[in-house]
């Protein structure tokens, strides 16, 4: 299977402990491709139909249910994993490179390497 940066895949993320994420449950590939390509892991961002009841941080987003999605969804950029790629159920889709662009600065905040600036918004970005 070709995994690349920016793909949506169903997985089995085993259990959580505390406030991880677990279970099974889509996950977004953040990892660069040439590290896709010759790793057996993956890193992932997790994503959570929750979004009503989740606390919104400057590390989150919502993405429409249009990407595959049961529901409209929360990439949690703060939920960073390292996963093996056997944990890989099925291939849900593939974020646009307008999403990844927005997600690519969350993911920046999550690490420290950008500030937030003072107001959040939960606001959609179309397809």
């Amino acid at each position: 299977m070709k995994i690349k940066r920016g793909d949506i895949f169903l997985a089995d993320l085993g259990e959580g402990y505390g406030s991880e994420q677990g279970g099974i449950r889509p996950v977004l590939v953040v990892q660069n491709n040439k590290g896709n390509k010759h790793s057996h892991t993956l890193l992932v961002a997790c994503i959570t139909s929750k979004a009503h009841s989740k606390h919104y941080l400057p590390t989150h987003y919502i993405i429409p249910k249009s990407f595959g999605l049961n529901y409209d969804s929360m990439v949690m950029m703060e939920q960073i994993k390292v996963i093996d790629e056997t944990r890989i159920i099925k291939y849900i889709d593939k974020l646009t490179p307008r999403f990844m662009k927005i997600l690519d600065k969350k993911l920046m905040i999550s690490f420290g390497l950008i500030f937030p600036k003072n107001k959040t918004s939960k606001k959609k970005v179309r397809k």
